[in-house]
């Protein structure tokens, strides 16, 4: 299969100024609309659904599909929510299209309201992230300015407000009731479903939450059709997705790439393949949230939501980060877990206390203190803690940690062996 980089999302990003609204629009930014206020809300939803378009923040979920599960006729208005809490360590998509295309973005915005019959949206964005809101907003501005934002969309009778949010700096905020519950001025943490935020989300009306690269998606499905865009990707998993590829690799950086391409390959004639010289250890496929890969798995996977599936594993957020012969995989997921029980919002005990407990027992191990009965615990641990829980920040820390457990156990067990680490034993060995 050749792998070639594609230009949807990213058609504007090597274009100077394209975040500005007078290059943008040269380039075909907001010429969508003439032909979306032709059409009526339920027949864009259709040509969503029909796109195959899913869900671009790790879920996959069909965005047509959650569209059409808004109740009609509650007295109450409608929501939308753009996801821009982009803090899954290891992702880094989001943020190019807030600098590079933020009028995608809002052009996406005005197609999914006009849709869903939405006529104030929010944008929550990530605390850290602060040049990008300040692109962000000007952007937003000048969509004002031009009139594609206000009492009359582009002339058209349809009344739209964009507010953008910025989050405090807390990673739990990227669930999305926690960012409904913070947009509303609490503390951020996630609810219990049901019901969930299409029936009854934020303020309590029925709200619609989709990640940034979801909604840019759709001026170009708007402008070429369903079928455009069916033509990149899988059958089940259609489109093209912007790949953050970092790690041990030649050429770390952020790729567009349709769906379905094999994952070796793409490391390989994209990213430059494992750098140094070295062997390949391992690979996260979708940020750090996802279970890792063997070498010998990720000959057989693609970069697709069925198979991510069938090799035990998650397509997520896009973030590959390649791993080279030279990573302790003990001290990896010391580091991960430090990271999800820092980021624990407290609310559930099996999170907040279970977290930490695996963090010690990390820990202990790393010191030489440990035992095999401290290994065999932390694999009990992540069987104990996942779905134990109203969100699945655990289950974002457990299902990699059980991964690294299960497939370098070995190198837990050389911490308990031999004192010091196994690299570091290495190092004295050689000549």
């Amino acid at each position: 299969m050749e792998v070639k980089e594609v230009k949807i999302l990213s058609a504007k990003f090597d274009i100077k100024n394209a975040h500005k609204i007078e290059t943008a629009k040269k380039h075909g930014a907001y010429s969508t609309l003439d032909k979306l206020f032709s059409m009526k809300p339920e027949e864009v939803i259709e040509e969503v659904k029909n796109s195959g378009l899913r869900g671009r923040g790790g879920a996959g979920f069909p965005a047509g599909l959650k569209w059409s599960f808004l109740p009609k006729d509650t007295g109450k208005p409608i929501y939308l929510t753009v996801n821009s809490d982009e803090s899954e360590p290891a992702t880094f998509k989001d943020r190019y299209i807030l600098v590079k295309d933020p009028h995608m973005m809002i052009e996406g915005i005005i197609i999914c309201c006009y849709a869903i019959d939405c006529h104030e949206s929010f944008i929550y964005i990530r605390g850290e992230y602060t040049s990008q809101v300040e692109i962000l907003q000007e952007a937003i501005d000048e969509a004002y300015n031009a009139g594609y934002l206000g009492k009359t969309v582009d002339g058209h009778d349809f009344k739209l407000e964009v507010t953008v949010h910025r989050g405090a700096g807390a990673y739990i905020c990227g669930e999305e009731t926690a960012l409904l519950e913070s947009i509303e001025g609490k503390k951020g943490q996630p609810r219990s479903k049901p019901p969930f935020p299409a029936v009854e989300g934020l303020y309590g009306c029925p709200t619609i939450i989709n990640n940034v690269q979801s909604i840019a998606s759709l001026p170009f499905i708007m402008e070429k059709g369903a079928d455009a865009y069916k033509a990149y990707g899988t059958e089940k998993s259609a489109g093209t997705h912007l790949f953050g590829i970092s790690g041990h690799v030649e050429k770390p950086g952020m790729y567009e790439l349709p769906l379905g391409l094999p994952l070796l390959q793409v490391i390989d004639t994209v990213a430059g393949g494992v750098w140094k010289g070295r062997a390949l250890k391992g690979v996260i496929p979708g940020g750090s949230s996802t279970p890792v890969l063997l070498p010998e798995e990720a000959k057989t996977a693609t970069l697709d939501y069925e198979s991510m599936a069938e090799h035990k594993t998650m397509f997520g957020s896009g973030g590959i980060v390649v791993l080279d012969e030279t990573v302790d995989m003990v001290e990896l997921v010391q580091n991960l877990i430090a990271f999800y029980h820092h980021e624990s919002c407290g609310q559930c005990t099996p999170c907040r206390e279970g977290l930490g407990w695996m963090l010690k027992i990390t820990e202990k191990i790393l010191s030489g203190e440990g035992s095999m009965a401290d290994i065999d615990l932390l694999r009990e641990l992540c069987d104990n803690i996942e779905m134990k829980t109203v969100c699945v920040l655990s289950a974002a820390c457990t299902m990699p940690v059980r991964s690294y457990l299960d497939k370098f156990r070995h190198e837990f067990e050389a911490y308990i062996q031999t004192d010091p680490s196994p690299h570091k034993k290495q190092e004295q060995a050689s000549p």
